[in-house]
């Protein structure tokens, strides 16, 4: 039976393999309370510690944290984590006790198994405390609970609710009709009390009267409420208000980082790239760029061809939209040629993310696609890299999560738009309304 749970009962945490890949610094955020790790984490991390993605990054730095924290001491012992008011920290072995054996339970000898007889055998061995294996791997925190173990997920960087998610729009019913015209007439009112007390930088208003209505959105530079235009981009023009809004933040140059998130069709990424394009006299470069996330998450390596054949089927959206907004013009046109001048001479880069892991940016445009597969150190990487004049748009939908280990609560791009919520250089709009077509509008509704 499961220990009662007391007051200031000192915890062990036992990290699984799925946590330290998501976060290579987790072992520091369990406040006061012991961390665990089974050995058989440490021989699953040995085939991690090589390569260029993100999973291999997370393994290397934390061997590197173990071997400094460890020095020339056991780590069959409880060694102290550097830090006020920090607990200990031990690697546990997955041998033999006296109790339930999951290997015998589950029928077959596996890595998930030995972890679960780990905490098993602190639970025999440490009866003064609780013990708690923390996993992002749902299924075994399923196994684990069938066991009677207490089993959570990795809570760090999640959000905790999305009942008020940021979307970056409010509508403000009832405002009054001369500001309404005051800021059709001069563009702007220093009045920011028709904001009802939902003043927040970069937000974006829907301001309505009787007779009238207006798209408007702070400016924390000059503080006040200014009117946003529909306008055409590089021959894109947005179908709706939040298309607007979001295309105003793409071109807002005092904007420096922008995330879109929608579901499929409600036109993120081409919004971005034609703002992009559009502005590409001020950056020496435009990068689209996306996280590679292969058909049941099977390394791209075990594909056919070389490196640029394996990666090709993962970018075709990108040159999709590229595509796309070529189409507007005319092959004989200005526009038209000057996109393909751009790509031949690599001012238009599209790549996997993995492959400009490292790189640190200046006079970049940036456009990162499907950013709802990237953990929130990830993202945190990314924009830490920004150099001067570099401009970072992060797209994707939080609901649409390809990656086994993560979810709407604890991806990078809920991450982002939950945490920079009024900042002066971040604006975030959520895009509802599909303009794919008819029928997309229709699957994405009802199916």
């Amino acid at each position: 039976m499961m220990m009662a749970k007391r007051k200031n009962q000192v915890k062990i945490f036992v990290l699984d393999t799925s946590v330290i890949l998501h976060d290579h610094n987790s072992i520091n955020n369990f406040d006061d309370n012991f961390v665990a790790i089974p050995i058989v984490v440490l021989e699953e991390l040995d085939n991690f510690k090589r390569g260029h993605d993100s999973k291999n990054f997370e393994a290397r730095e934390f061997i590197r944290i173990m071997d400094k924290l460890s020095g020339n001491q056991s780590l069959q012992d409880w060694i102290p984590l550097e830090g006020n008011n920090k607990g200990k920290f031990k690697i546990v072995m997955t041998g033999k006790h006296g109790g339930t054996d999951a290997n015998v339970v589950y029928g077959e000898r596996k890595a998930d198994h030995r972890i679960l007889n780990a905490a098993l055998s602190l639970m025999d061995e440490e009866k003064d405390k609780q013990v708690v294996l923390v996993s992002k791997d749902i299924n075994l925190r399923l196994k684990a609970k069938a066991l009677n173990i207490l089993a959570e997920d990795y809570e760090t960087g999640k959000i905790s609710d999305l009942s008020n998610f940021n979307t970056g729009r409010i509508a403000i019913e009832n405002v009054d009709p001369d500001e309404i015209r005051k800021i059709f007439t001069d563009g702007f009112t220093e009045n920011t009390s028709i904001l009802n007390g939902d003043k927040v930088n970069n937000q974006f208003y829907i301001l309505k009267s009787d007779k009238s209505s207006t798209l408007a959105y702070y400016n924390p530079f000059v503080e006040r409420v200014e009117r946003v235009e529909k306008q055409f981009t590089y021959g894109i023009k947005p179908r709706n208000a939040e298309q607007t809004f979001a295309l105003h933040a793409i071109m807002n140059d005092d904007v420096k980082l922008v995330t879109i998130q929608g579901v499929a069709g409600t036109g993120k990424t081409l919004l971005a790239l034609a703002g992009a394009i559009e502005q590409r006299k001020k950056y020496n470069q435009i990068i689209l760029a996306r996280p590679i996330v292969p058909l049941s998450n099977r390394d791209i390596g075990y594909l056919p061809g070389d490196a640029n054949e394996k990666i090709n089927p993962y970018m075709e959206p990108l040159w999709d939209n590229l595509k796309f907004i070529k189409s507007q013009f005319s092959e004989n046109e200005k526009r038209y040629k000057a996109i393909d001048e751009m790509v031949q001479e690599q001012k238009i880069v599209v790549t996997p993310l993995a492959f400009i892991r490292g790189r640190s940016f200046s006079n970049i445009f940036f456009i990162i696609d499907e950013a709802q597969n990237l953990t929130p150190h990830e993202v945190k990487t990314i924009i830490t890299r920004a150099g001067e004049n570099t401009k970072i748009i992060f797209t994707g939908d939080i609901f649409q999560i390809d990656t086994p280990y993560l979810d709407e609560q604890s991806n990078g791009l809920s991450y982002i738009i939950d945490r920079l919520k009024g900042s002066k250089l971040y604006a975030h709009v959520t895009l509802e309304k599909g303009e794919r077509s008819e029928l997309a509008n229709l699957a994405n509704d009802l199916l």
